[in-house]
């Protein structure tokens, strides 16, 4: 080491001073860890609430759009505030297609909501006729509690007459195979609670369909009009049939009468097709040949569990009892004692 002219060398730095530990104590530690155990919850919270914000929306969105699904009992739900589209629903409520939708909701549950409209602190029905049938009479043979209930669609409100057939055919003309006379008698029903003209309502009722369809509706729609009660068996009646019947009536008003004079007596569906081909043949039956008119009967009773309904040309029974368990040779006997009993003097 080089000395300078003092005698000495160059004087060495200091050694830097040792730096001083920080480290965190136990206090500090768990102060550092419940402040970012607060920030990660309050941030939870926020995040959480708006989700739920959110959720709740949608809920009330789907609410007022009638997307939430609830049970209903059968008691609560009326049907009476809307006629429905077909013409007999005695014979729908006993068909063999009823039957088949019964085995199904039996094996497999509802799969399908009815819908309702909420009116004097019950429902009226909207849509599902025939599933709500098939649960009261599958609650009615079984007692089962699954079947106390129906699955439904609440809709916000009754709306207008008018829009709730709208929604009841649209329903039913994509669902169902519906005659032009029930879908013509949806449009006399709507006009007269409504005090319009059925003609013209059909384009707004069945606006979803082709215009060549609508176009039937309203022929059959006069035909009902002109023809009344005296066409026995409108659902029978076919599209070419009825619209042809319909515009030979329109050009000539005056046939209507002996039209009708040869419906009343007519009875069965092919009887009915007979006369008014020949109704557009323009042949006649002379007077003296135009059978007696009669006017059709019709009544019901209960004998035990059973309810028998009687018309000419049927009876029908329905009854809790299984008929197909029944063997064959006791039914026979059985039906062979009842055509005794009615062919009695």
């Amino acid at each position: 080491m080089s000395k300078n002219k003092f005698g000495f060398g160059p004087l060495e730095d200091p050694p830097a001073p040792a730096r001083r530990r920080r480290d965190v104590g136990p206090m500090g530690a768990a102060v550092r860890e419940a402040a970012s155990s607060l920030s990660d919850s309050t941030e939870s919270l926020v995040e959480q609430r708006r989700q739920n914000a959110a959720d709740a929306k949608s809920w009330r969105q789907a609410q007022d759009e009638g997307r939430v699904l609830v049970e209903i009992p059968l008691d609560a739900i009326r049907t009476d505030a809307l006629p429905r589209d077909r013409l007999d629903l005695d014979a729908v409520a006993g068909s063999d297609e009823m039957e088949e939708l019964k085995t199904s909701i039996r094996e497999r549950g509802q799969k399908e909501p009815i819908e309702v409209f909420e009116v004097g602190g019950g429902y009226q029905l909207k849509k599902g006729w025939r599933r709500l049938t098939a649960l009261r009479q599958l609650h009615h043979e079984t007692a089962d509690p699954r079947f106390a209930h129906a699955v439904a669609r609440v809709a916000e409100g009754a709306g207008s007459r008018i829009d709730l057939y709208i929604d009841m055919v649209e329903e039913n003309v994509i669902r169902e195979d519906l005659s032009f006379a029930e879908m013509a008698q949806v449009a006399i029903t709507a006009a007269q609670e409504e005090d319009q003209n059925a003609g013209e309502l059909v384009n707004r009722i069945y606006a979803s369909l082709h215009k060549m369809k609508r176009s039937y509706i309203r022929s059959f729609v006069f035909l009902l009009e002109e023809l009344g009660e005296a066409l026995v068996f409108p659902k029978a009646v076919s599209r070419n049939l009825g619209v042809d019947v319909a515009r030979r009536l329109q050009s000539a008003p005056d046939a209507g009468q002996g039209l009708r004079a040869d419906l009343a007596a007519v009875a069965s569906p092919d009887e009915q097709a007979a006369v008014l081909r020949r109704f557009l043949d323009g042949s006649e039956r002379p007077a003296s040949q135009k059978p007696r008119r009669e006017k059709s009967v019709k009544y019901e009773f209960h004998v035990g569990r059973s309810k028998v309904t009687a018309r000419k040309g049927e009876c029908r029974i329905l009854s809790e009892t299984d008929f197909s368990s029944v063997d064959r040779a006791r039914m026979q006997r059985a039906i062979e004692a009842f055509e005794a009993v009615i062919d009695e003097e």
